[in-house]
């Protein structure tokens, strides 16, 4: 799909979702002091505002290949050969990932006005699950995980994200694919903290909503367990099911148009700023500041 895409893309479109994209990295890459020191910066081919607009673009539209996306914009943005070659435009990314989880972080620090967050947990594998036992890809770091709603064992990661009722994406971890969500909740609520959080029935812990409330002063709120006893009323649990819908359109969306699962990055770094580029993407796209 990716190789034939120029063949469904409106160019003029192309252009104003790039132009919106450089326009807003150039205004936020000004507020920050950017220190790279590498040799010969006054030999450059593209400035890094034009890095990262491109890089973010290519998140906008679905890419996860690199290679396929760099033929994109030489044959498509940057027809004259002006554009760097793949690897060192890759490299650019990498260099330039600690500049796009600060402008997302910045981002996500809006979502602390709005009424309340949902934190919830998404699989990223890294294979087939028949490949499980013999992949080598982040062999150390990632590990083999249950996936309970789609009741099969995955190998890879595990995104734990906290996303507001507007949908825009605020504090995340990843882990590996066997960490408990109780275990990652309290870094990811306490990254950017809103007073009022939910989760599903895997954050459950009273240690946990203790924790929350007496020393971030968040409000934690989960659905009870079907043999719990004294538990809520059943109007209750309707509408906790209700304010934890829009994490999950948020990870449908990430899926199927970001494919953020798809991440082939075979580095700690490359999978990184590929995953932080798709949550910038998407966090733009739901600000209304780029058009999708």
């Amino acid at each position: 799909m990716q190789e034939h895409f120029h063949f469904t893309t409106d160019p003029a479109k192309l252009q104003k979702q790039y132009a919106a994209i450089f326009c807003f990295v150039s205004a936020q890459l000004s507020l920050i002091q950017m220190y790279l020191h590498r040799r010969n910066r006054h030999l450059v081919k593209q400035e890094d505002e034009v890095v990262m607009a491109v890089h973010l673009l290519g998140k906008l539209l679905g890419f996860s290949s690199e290679r396929a996306w760099h033929r994109f914009v030489t044959g498509n943005l940057f027809t004259n050969g002006s554009f760097l070659e793949r690897s060192r435009y890759n490299r650019r990314c990498r260099a330039l990932g600690f500049a796009i989880k600060w402008i997302r972080h910045e981002l996500a620090k809006r979502g602390q006005h709005h009424a309340y967050a949902v934190v919830d947990s998404l699989p990223l594998p890294l294979c087939h699950p028949a490949r499980m036992q013999r992949v080598k890809r982040f062999r150390g770091i990632a590990d083999m995980g249950y996936c309970a709603s789609k009741k099969q064992w995955y190998y890879g990661f595990k995104l734990h994200l906290q996303v507001t009722n507007q949908g825009l994406a605020m504090g995340y971890v990843v882990t590996e694919a066997s960490c408990h969500d109780v275990k990652a909740a309290e870094t990811v609520m306490t990254q950017i903290p809103h007073p009022y959080n939910f989760g599903d029935k895997g954050y459950i812990s009273h240690a946990l909503r203790e924790k929350l409330y007496e020393e971030h002063q968040a409000a934690f709120w989960t659905p009870s367990r079907h043999n719990q006893k004294h538990g809520p009323s059943k109007a209750w649990e309707e509408w906790i099911q209700k304010k934890r819908k829009v994490i999950e359109t948020v990870f449908s969306i990430l899926v199927d148009q970001y494919r953020i699962t798809d991440i082939r990055a075979n580095s700690i770094a490359g999978f990184e700023v590929a995953l932080d580029g798709i949550l910038l993407a998407y966090s733009l796209v739901t600000l209304g500041l780029v058009e999708r």
